[in-house]
C-alpha cells in the first residue's frame, strides 16, 4: 500500500463549470483571478481541500489554476506576455494566502503548467521547442516562489522533457503526470513505462505522476517495472469514459464512487511510491475525502 502524505485537490474546471455554473472559455480558471468574486470562489475551493487534509491528518498541496495560463492558451483568450505573467503570480499570492488561512501543519505550493496542446490529444514532438514555449510561465511560477512545478495532463514523452528543461533552467523542482487512454498509453501511443523511462534518460524530472485517467484505464500500464517507482503523485477521473467521449459530454459524469475507491486502492496496492492523492475531471472533495477515508491507512 502507498504510504500517502499529501491530500491535493481534485477536478478544478469541472466543479466550478457542472458546480458552481462558472463561464470557463478554453477551459481556463485562471481568468476567475481578476475578479473579486472569482477569487473568493477559488479560496472556497481549496480551503474545502484543507479540511480533507485536516481530516486526514496529511498534509496538503495547493495546486494553482493556472493549467491554461501558459503562452499559447492565454493568447487565445487575449492575454499577452506581461498579462500572463501577473497572473501566475497572482495564482501563486492566493494560494499562499490560502495556506496561511488553514490549520494544516505542512502545505506545499504547487505551480501548475498544462500542455500547449489540448489535454486529451498528442500534439508536439520538439522538446527544444516545448522548453522554450514553457519558459516564460515556469519563470513566472518560480520567481512567485512555488515549491514546485506539476506538468499535468502531458500526452508525449518530447513535451515533458521540454517542461523539465524549463523547469530547471529556472532553478525550481519539477513533476511531470502524464494522461493515459483506456489502454494505459499516451495519447501519442507510447506506453506509459516507456514515457517514464525516456525523460528520465534526457531530463529526469523529480517525480512523476498520473491525473486524468481512471484507475481503471492505468491499471493495464503497469508491468512491475523499476520505473513504477518513480510514480509519486495520483490524480484519477471518475468516469470510465474515454476521453474522447468527456470531451463531448454537456453533463457531469460523477462515475461510480465505490468503483473509484476500491479501484483506486487497488492501484496504490501496486504503486507503493505514491505520496500524493487528489482527483481530475468529474471529482470534488468528497470524492477525494472519500479516497482518504478508503486508503489512507
Amino acid at each position: 500500500m502507498a504510504q500517502l502524505e499529501w491530500v491535493t485537490d481534485g477536478g478544478l474546471e469541472t466543479d466550478l463549470l457542472f458546480h458552481h455554473g462558472q463561464e470557463l472559455p478554453e477551459f481556463a480558471a485562471f481568468p476567475l483571478l481578476e475578479q473579486p468574486s472569482g477569487r473568493e470562489l477559488l479560496t472556497t475551493y481549496y480551503r474545502g481541500y484543507a479540511q480533507v487534509a485536516q481530516a486526514a491528518a496529511a498534509g496538503l498541496v495547493l495546486e494553482t489554476p493556472t493549467w491554461r495560463a501558459g503562452a499559447e492558451w492565454g493568447s487565445r483568450l487575449g492575454y499577452g506576455p506581461a498579462d500572463l505573467s501577473r497572473l501566475n503570480t497572482a495564482a501563486v499570492g492566493l494560494l499562499r494566502e490560502v495556506a496561511e488561512s488553514t490549520g494544516v501543519g505542512q502545505v506545499r505550493l504547487s505551480g501548475v503548467v498544462g500542455p500547449r496542446g489540448d489535454g486529451y490529444v498528442a500534439d508536439g514532438t520538439d522538446a527544444d521547442q516545448a522548453a522554450e514555449a514553457h519558459l516564460p510561465q515556469v519563470r513566472a511560477l518560480a520567481e512567485a516562489g512555488v515549491d514546485v512545478v506539476h506538468a499535468m495532463t502531458l500526452t508525449g514523452p518530447a513535451e515533458a522533457i521540454g517542461v523539465v528543461r524549463a523547469a530547471r533552467s529556472a532553478g525550481v523542482p519539477v513533476g511531470i503526470s502524464f494522461t493515459v487512454e483506456t489502454d494505459g498509453r499516451l495519447p501519442d501511443g507510447t506506453p506509459l513505462a516507456r514515457a517514464v523511462e525516456q525523460v528520465d534518460a534526457l531530463a529526469a524530472p523529480d517525480w512523476f505522476g498520473v491525473n486524468c485517467a481512471h484507475p481503471l484505464h492505468v491499471l493495464p500500464a503497469l508491468d512491475g517495472g523499476a520505473w513504477q517507482e518513480r510514480l509519486k503523485c495520483f490524480r484519477p477521473n471518475a468516469s470510465t469514459l474515454t476521453h474522447a467521449e468527456l470531451d463531448v459530454m454537456e453533463v457531469l459524469d460523477e462515475g461510480d464512487r465505490e468503483l473509484l475507491v476500491s479501484s483506486t486502492g487497488s492501484l496504490l496496492d501496486l504503486l507503493p511510491s505514491v505520496a500524493i492523492l487528489g482527483g481530475c475531471c468529474g471529482t470534488d472533495s468528497t470524492h477525494v475525502a472519500a479516497l482518504w477515508g478508503a486508503v489512507s491507512t
